[in-house]
């Protein structure tokens, strides 16, 4: 099907869904890392937020401190969610940046 100024909507779907699916790759491929308490715990997590490594220093379990153990690691996870999406907000950004729309389109 063809829009105003011989756009073909069938290429540009092709084009989204190829975007999507070299978006998702990127995604999978990216990997931040994130620490809290001064490197105490340690947080690796890919584009797609899923937590793909933990280090925790041995040191912290000989204080017994549970709650503090806990909270080093929610806050090593929101930063390496954090940098997640800055990386994919710049990711996006370059992907999408050289890509104008056709003059007329809307």
């Amino acid at each position: 099907m063809k829009l105003p100024g011989g756009i073909d909507i069938n290429e540009m779907m092709k084009q989204a869904q190829q975007m999507q699916e070299d978006l998702q790759r990127d995604m999978q491929r990216i990997r931040v890392d994130a620490s809290a308490g001064g490197g105490i715990v340690t947080v690796a997590m890919n584009g797609l937020k899923e937590v793909v490594d933990l280090k925790i220093e041995p040191e912290i379990f000989k204080t017994g401190d549970v709650e503090m153990l806990q909270d080093l690691i929610i806050a090593a996870v929101n930063e390496s969610s954090r940098k997640v999406d800055e990386a994919m907000k710049g990711k996006l950004g370059s992907t999408l940046g050289g890509m104008g729309l056709p003059p007329g389109l809307f």
